[in-house]
């Protein structure tokens, strides 16, 4: 049986009208987990993340590691 992780992570900074949730989306789907990115009226995006532990691990990777649209100030991240 595959261990699974189930995440919330809520991305601050530069993150809208930038292409952040369409890469968002992209990842999850390229990892092959479930998931899904929204605009928040704060300015931040709000992304859930469900799948093997190993791709939501590299997707939560990718949310910190810089290679995203825009420019992320900070991620929470919290387990579910």
């Amino acid at each position: 049986m595959t261990d699974e992780r189930s995440v919330r992570a809520v991305v601050h900074g530069e993150v809208q009208g930038v292409g952040f949730r369409w890469a968002a989306r992209e990842r999850l789907a390229g990892l092959g987990i479930d998931g899904e990115a929204v605009n928040h009226g704060d300015g931040t995006v709000h992304v859930e993340a469900r799948g093997p532990r190993p791709a939501v691990d590299a997707f939560v990777t990718w949310l910190h590691g810089g290679g995203t649209p825009g420019r992320v100030e900070r991620v929470d991240v919290r387990d579910e």
